[in-house]
């Protein structure tokens, strides 16, 4: 049975717009969440942001199932004890689509997870090819193949599994990209000629890392497609829970703290490419990945 992964929590709608100005947290292994939390902060500028990324576990993908949903609860224990947040956005597809119904059982504070964009990619396409990438671990999931069979069972899906994106993308705000064909060989599979000519036109981006690279795989794409982003109905999904932001509220965008599990991926350049973001100040509370 799929799980929704962006309904948030038993607590109902009106008791979470009920919070004057808000603690959100955004949560991924790494940076990918970035993405979303961009999308969030301008639905609801006027909340507190905690950008939270377990990179000293990072890339969740190398894991266990077993080892990631504890891991995952370890760390959200310390996160939700130190930050209290009025809510939570798991801003990472591995996590939400193993770790959320775990997340939800124990802790009270609402959640909202990143679903595969497979139903409006499947709206959206013409030519009845559409491609989800993501990360090996999202496409083996059963929960992506039910969205696959659920919404886009008129249209051929190809599922393209990338093992490199997530780290190039981190390379990329880390001030130290990898070279277009090295990007380009990632891609290529997503672009499908049937035998009767027609072609690719949508491409899920079923990672958050992915839409940091999006400029580059628009520049590298061997024809144009619309690159479908799953951040901007997280915003709204998180909007919908909290409610817009009140009339007497302040609308620009506040600094954001981040907290991170290890900090050796801290260099200056990240730090800098984080201030730009919005993140000038970041904490490290070490939490070692320890694998038995």
């Amino acid at each position: 049975m799929r799980i929704d992964l962006m309904a948030g929590a038993s607590l109902s709608a009106a008791a979470l717009r009920a919070a004057p100005e808000p603690t959100i947290l955004v949560f991924d292994s790494g940076l990918g969440g970035l993405t979303v939390l961009e999308q969030v902060r301008r639905a609801r500028p006027d909340a507190r942001y905690v950008y939270a990324a377990d990179d000293a576990a990072f890339p969740y993908g190398r894991l266990s199932e077993s080892v990631l949903v504890q891991r995952v609860l370890d760390v959200m224990a310390r996160l939700i004890a130190t930050h209290r947040p009025d809510l939570v956005v798991i801003a990472c597809n591995t996590a939400s689509t193993l770790v959320l119904p775990a997340l939800r059982q124990r802790f009270p504070t609402p959640f909202v997870g990143v679903v595969p964009p497979i139903k409006p990619a499947a709206e959206t396409s013409r030519s009845r090819l559409v491609t989800l990438l993501a990360t090996p671990g999202t496409v083996a999931r059963s929960y992506t193949r039910d969205l696959i069979m659920t919404y886009a069972e008129a249209c051929s899906v190809t599922s393209v599994g990338s093992a490199n994106l997530a780290n190039y993308a981190e390379a990329e705000l880390a001030g130290t990209p990898v070279d277009d064909a090295a990007i380009a060989a990632e891609i290529a599979p997503c672009f499908v000629t049937a035998e009767d000519g027609r072609r690719t036109d949508v491409v899920c981006l079923a990672c958050t890392h992915y839409p940091l690279l999006r400029t580059r795989f628009e520049r590298l794409a061997p024809w144009p497609v619309t690159w479908i982003d799953p951040a901007p109905a997280i915003a709204r999904r998180v909007t919908q829970l909290l409610g817009s932001t009140p009339r007497d509220a302040r609308s620009d965008e506040g600094p954001v703290l981040g907290a991170f599990t290890g900090g050796a991926t801290l260099t200056d350049a990240l730090r800098a490419s984080l201030d730009r973001r919005g993140i000038p100040s970041i904490g490290v509370d070490p939490m070692p990945l320890t694998l038995q």
